[in-house]
C-alpha cells in the first residue's frame, strides 16, 4: 500500500491522479492533500478520500477549511502556506509525492520531498527549469527515484532503455519533443493581436487549467518541456528536436544511432502517464479508452515557426544559456501570463515582456537555491514594471502590449 501525498490536487492533474487512485483502493491510499485556495473542491477531496491531513497554501483561509472538514466530523489535520506543503511533502508517513502545483509556487515543497528520499512523480516542471542541477543534485544524493509526469517525458522515459546511464552509451542520438502546436496553429500571424484568453485556453485535445493552456498556445509550455527533458535525461539542448504533431496521438519519440525510432503513443489523457508513474515498473488500469489507430487514420509532423511561436524560441535559448536565465523566463512569462489572463495586456506581448525582462535582469550561475529564488524575485519584480510602464519602459514599438480588444 503506497501512502500518497498530493500536491496539487484540485488542479487537472491532480484531479486525474485522484481519478487513477480511486480505481485502486487496495494499493494506494492519500495521505494529504493539498491546494492553493480552492476550499470547496478541497472539502469534497477530503470527504472521498479521507486524508491524514490537508493544506491550503492561502494562509488566509485556513479557518475556513478547518471549520468545513469539522462540520463533516472529518479528522483531517489542516495546515497551511509553504511550510505546510514542505511538511506533508517529507512526512515519514508518505512512500510518494505527486508534485502537481503549477509554477514556481511548486519548487520548494517537490524540492523537499527529494531530499527526503521519496519516490517523486514530477509534473511541476518549474523545479526543472528553475533549478534543475540543484534538483538533480539532491535527487542523487538523497536516492530518490524520479518519475517524470507530463506526458511528454513519460513517453521518453518509457522509449528508453530501463535504468539508462548516459545517452550516447545507450545509443540515443536525439529526443523527439511532440507539441500539438495549441490552438493557433494555423491562424494568421496579424490575428493573434486580437486572441482573447477564452481562445488562448481553448486547446484542440488537452484539457488543462488556464496558465498552462496559455503556455501551450505559445509554446512556452514546450520550451519549458525541453529545458525539463536536458535536465531529466542529462540530453544537450542540441539533443532535443521540438515536433508539431496536431495530433497529440505520438506522446514523444526516441531516435537510436541504429535508425530506429521509438514512440509511446496513446488517447491525449493525463491519466495515462500518470497510471504508469504511480506503478512502475507494473502497469495497472488508468480508466483511458484505447487507441482506435483508425479513427486517428493519419499522424502529420511539421517543424515550430519560430516566427509564430517566439516564447519557444526564448525558452530555447535559456536551454542554451545555462545560467539563470531558464529562472528568468519562467517568472516573467508567469507573470506575463497572468497579465493576459487578467485582460491588462494582449497575448503577443506574453514574448515581448520576457524578452524585455532577459534584457533587464542579471543571470547568474545558480549555485544555491538562495540565488535561484533571488533571480526569481528579481525577474517578477521587472516583469511587472514591464507591463505597468509598457512602451516607455521597453524604449521600442510593441504593439503586442496593447490589452485584446
Amino acid at each position: 500500500m503506497q501512502k500518497i501525498t498530493l500536491l496539487g490536487s484540485t488542479g487537472s492533474i491532480g484531479r486525474s491522479a485522484l481519478d487513477v487512485i480511486s480505481r485502486h483502493p487496495d494499493a494506494y491510499q492519500v495521505f494529504a492533500l493539498t491546494a492553493n485556495s480552492n476550499v470547496e473542491l478541497l472539502v469534497a477531496q477530503c470527504q472521498q478520500f479521507r486524508p491524514a491531513v490537508a493544506v491550503i497554501k492561502d494562509d488566509t483561509l485556513v479557518d475556513q477549511l478547518a471549520e468545513r472538514l469539522q462540520a463533516l466530523s472529518l479528522a483531517t489535520v489542516v495546515l497551511s502556506g509553504e511550510a505546510g506543503l514542505c511538511q506533508v511533502s517529507n512526512a515519514n508517513e508518505v512512500d510518494t509525492v505527486l508534485a502537481a502545483i503549477v509554477g514556481a509556487a511548486g519548487l520548494e515543497p517537490t524540492l523537499a520531498a527529494v531530499k527526503s528520499g521519496k519516490r517523486v512523480l514530477l509534473a511541476n516542471k518549474e523545479s526543472l527549469v528553475m533549478a534543475g542541477g540543484l534538483f538533480m543534485d539532491a535527487v542523487a544524493t538523497n536516492g530518490c527515484t524520479l518519475l517524470p509526469i507530463d506526458s511528454e517525458h513519460n513517453a521518453i522515459f518509457q522509449c528508453l532503455p530501463r535504468n539508462f546511464g548516459p545517452l550516447a552509451e545507450v545509443g540515443v542520438e536525439r529526443i523527439l519533443l511532440t507539441a500539438s502546436g495549441g490552438p493557433f496553429r494555423t491562424t494568421p500571424l496579424e490575428q493573434l493581436l486580437s486572441v482573447t484568453p477564452d481562445q488562448a485556453c481553448a486547446h484542440p485535445n488537452w484539457s488543462m487549467g488556464r496558465k498552462i493552456s496559455v503556455d501551450s498556445a505559445t509554446m512556452m509550455n514546450k520550451g519549458l518541456e525541453l529545458i525539463e527533458a536536458c535536465w531529466l535525461f542529462d540530453a544537450k539542448p542540441e539533443q532535443v528536436q521540438v515536433v508539431i504533431h496536431p495530433q497529440s496521438v505520438i506522446h514523444s519519440m526516441v531516435q537510436y544511432t541504429d535508425g530506429s525510432v521509438l514512440a509511446q503513443m496513446g488517447n491525449p489523457d493525463m491519466r495515462t502517464p500518470i497510471a504508469h508513474a504511480l506503478a512502475w515498473p507494473s502497469r495497472i488500469d488508468s480508466g483511458v479508452e484505447p487507441l482506435d489507430l483508425f479513427a486517428v487514420a493519419r499522424l502529420d509532423f511539421e517543424p515550430p515557426d519560430l516566427r509564430r511561436f517566439p516564447c519557444l524560441r526564448l525558452a530555447m535559448q535559456a536551454a542554451e544559456a545555462g545560467n539563470t536565465m531558464a529562472a528568468v523566463v519562467n517568472a516573467a512569462n508567469e507573470v506575463a501570463v497572468e497579465a493576459f489572463l487578467q485582460e491588462r495586456i494582449g497575448y503577443m506581448a506574453i514574448a515581448e515582456v520576457i524578452e524585455a525582462t532577459v534584457e533587464r535582469v542579471a543571470m547568474p550561475v545558480a549555485k544555491d537555491l538562495e540565488t535561484v529564488k533571488a533571480v526569481d524575485l528579481q525577474a517578477r519584480a521587472k516583469a511587472a514594471e514591464v507591463i505597468v510602464r509598457g512602451r516607455q519602459t521597453i524604449g521600442v514599438p510593441l504593439a503586442g502590449l496593447e490589452p485584446a480588444p
